[in-house]
């Protein structure tokens, strides 16, 4: 299995089990081998209001799990030379230069990435 990277939207859908069996079953796999996420991903998980507390718990012991990928000056170069050929909002900039510069193929059902030079994406929704 190769590296990944999980977009918001993946996690999303991963919790509230809105993905096929397949995609789960597959996601599962990503998160049983430590998954990696974007500091972008972090904030806006993080950023969810849940009224349900274990639900948010779980969040949180995923994210705490999860090896969180920081904004490196290589990220900063590629982000802006994402933004410079399309127009996609910083923090999906953000994301996809992530996962460019770490070598890591982003799951994602996020259209806005479709079309990012040298962004490997594999669209769960699609599995």
């Amino acid at each position: 299995m190769g590296e990944y990277l999980m977009d918001t939207n993946v996690i999303s859908g991963y919790f509230s089990e809105t993905l096929s069996e397949s995609a789960l079953d597959f996601l599962g796999e990503v998160i049983d081998n430590i998954p990696n996420l974007s500091v972008i991903t972090e904030i806006e998980a993080l950023s969810w209001i849940n009224a349900d507390k274990n639900k948010e718990r779980i969040l949180r012991e995923f994210i705490g799990d999860s090896t969180i990928l920081g904004v490196t000056p290589q990220v900063v170069q590629q982000c802006v030379s994402i933004r410079r050929s399309r127009k996609i909002k910083t923090p999906d900039a953000i994301i996809a230069a992530t996962a460019i510069v770490n070598n890591l193929i982003l799951i994602s059902s996020d259209a806005n990435f479709e079309g990012v030079q040298s962004l490997r994406i594999i669209n769960p929704r699609n599995i």
